[in-house]
């Protein structure tokens, strides 16, 4: 299907997150989150060779944080550049480690169309979780009419860009390709697509940051499924999955970071 010239680089250990969104679990309530926590302590854990996390809104981080197996970690899906003051409805990089969250997802392809949230502001909070010594989960992507027209890149690169201006210390940031005409929509990109892309990121990577662009974990999100993810796993430069609706069932899921 590929033609590889290497394995995926040794170093890179494939990553995949559950990202609830706005979802308690697969419901509305607190008892939905403790059903799926209970069905995840159940299902088969990740292998030592993957590492996977779970995107949960803020106000369940304590309570899943405290039963979820600790073969999982536990991810903040956002927060703000300032450690305090007169943002409401924001939290920040200080609170989250404080609760014990070192992981957080910054520029999602929601945050970024439904709430405006640019790349400025974006490489803002990147920088100022990396200085707190969080996990980054850094998102970019397209939509549907720019992969059409060719222009996939042109749109990716300033997104890198806000990433690379603000990243000292990669070994912290993950990159999450996720095409926005494949998320929630059912339509996902083919294994070819996915990996001509990720080859493409990791390329500009490399001409900004050297060698060091080996190393960094390039995450695909776009309707990832217990279908599709064992021939998306295959892709060299695929090194793992940012996942959303099937995340939110244990079943699934478990499938999905089992393939790797």
């Amino acid at each position: 299907m590929f033609a590889r010239t290497s394995r995926r680089f040794m170093s890179r250990m494939p990553i995949v997150g559950g990202n609830w969104k706005m979802n308690a679990g697969n419901g509305t309530t607190k008892q939905s989150v403790v059903e799926l926590v209970e069905g995840l302590n159940a299902a088969p854990k990740p292998s030592s060779g993957c590492e996977v996390f779970v995107a949960v809104p803020y106000i369940y981080l304590d309570s899943v944080s405290s039963t979820i197996d600790k073969s999982f970690k536990v991810s903040a899906q956002n927060m703000y550049k300032e450690a305090k003051g007169a943002f409401t409805g924001e939290i920040s990089g200080e609170m989250l480690m404080d609760m014990g969250i070192s992981t957080v997802i910054i520029g999602h392809s929601e945050r970024r169309d439904i709430f405006g949230e640019t790349d400025a502001l974006l490489g803002a909070k990147i920088s100022k979780a990396l200085s707190l010594g969080m996990r980054v989960v850094a998102c970019c992507g397209e939509h549907k009419e720019e992969r059409e027209a060719g222009t996939t890149m042109d749109v990716l690169v300033p997104q890198l860009e806000a990433i690379v201006a603000n990243t000292e210390d990669w070994s912290n940031l993950v990159i999450a390709y996720e095409p926005v005409w494949a998320i929630g929509t059912g339509l996902t990109a083919t294994p070819e697509q996915a990996q001509d892309t990720h080859a493409k990121i990791r390329e500009w990577l490399a001409s900004k940051i050297g060698t060091t662009a080996d190393g960094v974990r390039i995450q695909y999100g776009g309707s990832v499924n217990d279908k599709n993810a064992a021939e998306l796993a295959k892709a060299p430069d695929i090194d793992g999955f940012l996942v959303g609706g099937a995340s939110l069932k244990a079943g699934p899921f478990s499938t999905i970071y089992g393939v790797f």
